[in-house]
């Protein structure tokens, strides 16, 4: 049996009336950062990373006979572009057995989350004192900032999708910061009426650096006819397919390094027909378990919707919400073994 404690509905509310005011709220002067140990966001990759050997062309043979023009001199082909990677220098998001601690919300306000009660490097040092007790001999630890980029709205707004996006600004503010603290960045869309797709390619300008990966949260997918806060969302896994081939062939054409993408689930309602879903070796696909109340509530939870055979286990503590949250102790004991966890 699945326990739910009721979810506060009234922070939705008031943030969507605040948000368009929020979301408005630009950053100037705000650099790139030159982290000692990490480039800025590039597709071709940090410089040392080997890039091949090039390949010469025919040169005129001399011993043929006198030519009717000039000599031609070697010309040789530029090499293929360099392939990116992720911090530290791997390919692959859980590469050397890391464990992912995140911090979920939107830019410019507490109310969806502890992210942004602060800017992003203040919250990037949170971040890390709250990720140093989940470090184990063996397992290093890999900062996520999880930034909710579009948020749903309890009023359609002039597209009709009870959702909107935040500022630009706000999104590179975020990237910037995990370029210079060697962090990843996940885009959290709350889609309203919109299919997951169609939002997903507005972002694609930032899902072109090889540090920023997506998330899709079912909870705000609504229906033709529902209302954000009113009830709880579902998605089809057709169109989590749809969107994670796009997400795919996309991280193969610009040749990036793996990408995280995560689920958002509390309820077994909300991914329909989740046997059905399809996983990439582009994608490190997660499924984040998100309920809230007690511990033996939020492990029933975990329980019922989590499918380990298919998607990687992943866990949510809620600050306020959480009655005697747990520690790192107690999600390291969890079975099956949890490999990302946030905070919100």
């Amino acid at each position: 049996m699945l326990h739910r404690v009721r979810r506060p509905w009234a922070v939705m509310v008031v943030v969507a009336v605040t948000g368009l005011a929020v979301t408005t709220a630009l950053t100037a002067g705000d650099r790139i950062g030159a982290h000692p140990s990490v480039s800025a966001p590039s597709a071709t990759g940090p410089a040392s990373v080997d890039s091949g050997s090039t390949s010469p062309t025919g040169t005129a043979d001399p011993s043929t006979g006198p030519t009717l023009g000039p000599s031609l001199e070697p010309v040789t082909e530029s090499p293929p572009p360099k392939p990116a990677l992720l911090p530290g220098g791997r390919h692959r998001v859980f590469g050397g057995n890391r464990f992912l601690v995140a911090y979920y919300g939107t830019a410019g306000t507490g109310a969806l989350g502890v992210l942004g009660e602060t800017d992003p490097d203040t919250a990037t040092r949170r971040l890390a004192r709250a990720a140093a007790p989940f470090r184990r001999p063996g397992q290093p630890i890999q900062l996520v900032y999880e930034l909710i980029v579009t948020v749903a709205d309890a009023y359609p707004g002039k597209d009709g999708s009870y959702s909107h996006d935040i500022a630009r600004d706000q999104v590179r503010r975020y990237i910037r910061a995990a370029h210079r603290h060697g962090a990843l960045v996940v885009l959290d869309l709350q889609p309203g009426r919109s299919h997951f797709l169609a939002v997903a390619k507005r972002w694609e300008w930032a899902l072109r650096d090889p540090w920023v990966g997506l998330a899709l949260d079912p909870e705000w997918r609504m229906g033709p006819h529902q209302v954000p806060a009113r009830v709880i969302g579902s998605v089809s896994a057709r169109e989590i397919n749809r969107t994670t081939a796009w997400l795919a062939a996309l991280t193969r054409r610009e040749r990036l390094p793996q990408k995280l993408l995560l689920l958002h689930q509390f309820r077994t309602s909300m991914i329909r027909d989740i046997g059905d879903l399809r996983t990439h070796p582009e994608l490190a696909m997660v499924q984040h378990v998100d309920g809230f109340g007690t511990q033996g509530q939020k492990l029933d939870t975990y329980h019922a919707v989590l499918r380990p055979h298919l998607l990687i286990p992943g866990f949510k503590l809620f600050y306020d919400e959480d009655i005697h949250r747990m520690g790192p102790v107690a999600v390291h004991a969890i079975r099956p073994k949890v490999r990302f966890v946030s905070f919100q």
